[in-house]
């Protein structure tokens, strides 16, 4: 079960259900994967939807090592993710959402 009010969110792949959550270290390491500065540019990017599909797999990485996965993006590359590409922009959506929000709000 995930904590909303702890920013997790659920992923499954290859039909194993994981934990995703954006830690500050996970958001460090989005920052530089994806070459930005600060996280306002971070969450811009997003949200201006400039997003690419290696920008999903970024965030859905970092958000993967943030709840304890020991995988690498080459291994999210082969994995089968529940919901497709549309299931991977959504968790990825969640995730961004919830880090910096309530789940309230």
């Amino acid at each position: 079960m995930v904590n909303p009010y702890a920013g997790e969110v659920a992923l499954v792949l290859d039909g194993q259900r994981h934990v995703c959550k954006l830690t500050l270290g996970a958001l460090a390491e989005l920052e530089s994967s994806l070459g930005e500065d600060t996280l306002v540019a971070l969450v811009a990017r997003f949200e201006g939807r400039g997003f690419s599909s290696r920008d999903v797999m970024a965030l859905l990485v970092a958000g993967l090592r943030g709840g304890g996965w020991q995988g690498t993006a080459n291994d999210l590359l082969t994995a089968e993710i529940q919901g497709g590409p549309i299931g991977a922009a959504q968790v990825a959506a969640q995730l961004l959402a919830r880090a910096f929000s309530t789940p309230d709000a």
